[in-house]
């Protein structure tokens, strides 16, 4: 008989004993693929206006106007719009566990718990990676993320990218975002909910995937579904500073100004005031400017750090810079 193979989609025996502290009860347990992901913490969200996500309308065009003199007629004349589709993608996870399994340390409930903690910072994290770097023409069941839109120098919105200088492959970005209902925000589809839903099925009874076809079990069910995706209403309240050599960066040899390349990405809004700006990087980016601002600390450059909501927020020229784990150091140049 051909050895069965141990099953690594659900909970074992083994996962159970490793989740047990001393006396017996589900430990606390140490989230180390934990990541400091702050967008999530920001992007306001709304309803869309569609079944499958949102669409919005624009102006393309002023009417023109005209200068009239007395018993002179004027041309009627009229604005142009245009109208994008936005559309959402669906984020889902199972969570399946033996019922047998799960009442063997006593405590259903904490057990179950540990194991839903996993589930949202997965869900968390795959989101993260996909507002940044999701392409929906490469991957029609995501919607399409922040990078895609911003990926040429000779773009229509090639403003808004400002080149770092690097020409390697080991690069990242900063972000300069303006939440807003009117400039950019996360939607959901028409009718459904807004948020990561959790599910609790219960007790149920399902199929067995290992060993002998057919046998059956009762397990505890979760579904982990989150209905999601961004309108970018307005490209010009999105700025990205792109092709940061990291090596150089963190060599602090021929690496870019941050502080320098930063004010340029506030100079490229139209109007601050409009919504919530934000500045977004990796925690190595960070790190490397908090050095290039204490270096020029004579000068009164060193970050300011102020209290937002009750955190100590670091603060560049008055705007939140927070750090975003998926933010990659290996991006492609941008050309």
């Amino acid at each position: 008989m051909a050895p069965t193979a141990i099953n690594t989609t659900v909970p074992t025996l083994l996962d159970v004993a490793k989740r047990l502290d001393p006396d017996g009860q589900i430990a606390t347990i140490v989230e180390l693929l934990t990541q400091n992901n702050q967008i999530l913490l920001d992007m306001p969200w709304s309803e869309g206006n569609l079944p499958t996500g949102n669409r919005t309308t624009v102006r393309t065009g002023l009417p023109a106007v005209t200068w009239r003199l007395l018993n002179g007629g004027v041309t009627p004349s009229k604005s142009t719009t245009a109208q994008i589709d936005e559309a959402c993608g669906k984020l889902e996870a199972w969570s399946q566990v033996d019922c047998a399994v799960a009442k063997l340390n006593g405590n259903v409930g904490a057990f179950r718990l540990s194991e839903a903690k996993a589930f949202l910072e997965a869900m968390n994290q795959e989101f993260c990676s996909v507002l940044l770097y999701g392409n929906s023409g490469l991957n029609p069941e995501k919607f399409t993320g922040l990078s895609a839109r911003y990926s040429s120098l000779s773009a229509g919105n090639a403003q808004n990218i400002i080149d770092g200088g690097a020409t390697g492959s080991d690069n990242t970005s900063v972000w300069l975002v303006v939440w807003n209902d009117n400039t950019i925000h996360g939607i959901y589809p028409k009718g459904s909910v807004a948020g990561l839903v959790r599910n609790d099925l219960g007790e149920k009874v399902v199929t067995v995937t290992q060993g002998v076809g057919g046998q059956m079990m009762l397990a505890y069910l979760e579904q982990f579904v989150w209905d999601c995706g961004i309108a970018l209403k307005d490209w010009r309240y999105v700025v990205r500073l792109c092709n940061i050599d990291v090596s150089n960066l963190v060599a602090q040899s021929s690496a870019v100004d941050l502080t320098n390349k930063m004010i340029r990405m506030v100079h490229r809004i139209p109007v601050m005031t409009v919504g919530r700006p934000v500045f977004y990087m990796n925690r190595t980016v960070f790190e490397m400017l908090d050095i290039q601002r204490r270096e020029a600390v004579q000068t009164g450059g060193q970050l300011k750090y102020e209290v937002v909501d009750g955190v100590s927020t670091p603060m560049f020229r008055g705007i939140p810079v927070r750090i975003v784990d998926q933010i990659l150091l290996t991006e492609p140049r941008v050309l």
